[in-house]
């Protein structure tokens, strides 16, 4: 029997998962503290940047990141206690303030890397045999990112490899967001973007696929009430949605890990590297591939938290699940 892929999303637990029941109804804590900013600072920074260059704007962005450091103790806060586990040390103040600068570059380069200015950098890509091969197939696979580092470096990446194909599926929050983005830097071409929590949304992401296109998604955040799987991250448990690895294994599709780290100065280091392929997966083993496939995710995670500590952009309390959730 077939499952209705417009339900894949859905809250429908699986064998050994804990739904966070004591969260529901409740949005995530990354929903309800929204991430500063305005239109008109994103016009005025696009204006300056593209018109000056990117040497010249960084200046900027020292004076953005400080204001974030010095009015945003609550950002700070879970910085601190993110970068302590991460650096395996106490952060110091120079290792907060840089956490908040990347963070702030990663957004500066969104102007110059969404109108393809990609001669500004320097990227290496890691794992580009594996999008090849997968790219030849042409049945299309699961991208599963974080956020961490930059996912619009990944153009450049699409430059070098003909016929490359991505949509993203994304929280209606986040679509609104990047659209927002485009709009104040006068980017006329918008993304294909395929708003999560629509009923056609799985629908969509099938007839993509099925084109031989990439769905790009985002597994290292929960909304604060679908099912999520336990895992172990930085040493910590924490609590990981299952949807998106979910609809893979339904829809029968490989899923890859994908990032684009900053490294400093015009540095990024695109990876990618498989996680799961549900091909060939049973149904009656589906589960258990299904929760091995997001530890290994977890397992990619960790490791990149770790190599790259500044890249993950995650200024809210990832960790308070711990307490909330039953069973924990």
């Amino acid at each position: 029997m077939t499952a209705d892929p417009s339900r894949i999303l859905e809250p429908q637990p699986i064998a050994g998962q804990v739904q966070r029941e004591s969260v529901r109804g409740r949005p995530a804590e990354w929903i309800r503290y929204r991430e500063r900013g305005s239109q008109w600072m994103l016009r005025l920074m696009a204006y300056l940047s593209l018109r000056l260059g990117r040497r010249l704007t960084r200046g900027v962005l020292y004076g953005i990141a400080a204001y974030f450091f010095l009015f945003s103790p609550r950002a700070l806060r879970h910085s601190r206690r993110y970068l302590n586990l991460a650096l395996g040390r106490r952060p110091t103040v120079l290792d907060c303030f840089r956490h908040v600068l990347y963070f702030a570059t990663c957004i500066h380069d969104r102007i110059y890397l969404v109108n393809e200015q990609y001669e500004r950098f320097q990227c290496t890509v890691e794992g580009e045999a594996l999008m090849q091969a997968q790219l030849d197939a042409g049945r299309g696979a699961f991208l599963m990112g974080a956020h961490l580092g930059s996912f619009e470096v990944m153009a450049s990446v699409g430059r070098r490899q003909q016929g490359l194909q991505v949509s993203m599926a994304m929280y209606e929050h986040n679509a609104q967001k990047i659209n927002a983005m485009l709009a104040a830097i006068g980017h006329r071409a918008r993304p294909d973007i395929i708003p999560l929590g629509q009923i056609d949304a799985m629908l969509r992401i099938a007839d993509r696929l099925d084109s031989g296109a990439f769905v790009g998604v985002l597994g290292d955040r929960t909304l604060g009430e679908e099912p999520v799987h336990r895992v172990t991250l930085l040493g910590r448990e924490a609590w990981l949605p299952t949807g998106p690895m979910r609809a893979a294994a339904i829809l029968r599709r490989p899923v890859i890990f994908m990032a684009g780290v900053y490294r400093g100065g015009n540095r990024y280091h695109v990876v990618f590297e498989p996680i799961a392929d549900f091909s060939n997966t049973p149904g009656r083993e589906r589960e258990a591939e299904v929760r091995r496939a997001i530890e290994r995710y977890a397992g990619l995670l960790d490791r990149y938290c770790r190599s790259d500590p500044f890249n993950w952009f995650n200024f809210f309390d990832f960790w308070r699940a711990q307490s909330d959730t039953p069973g924990a």
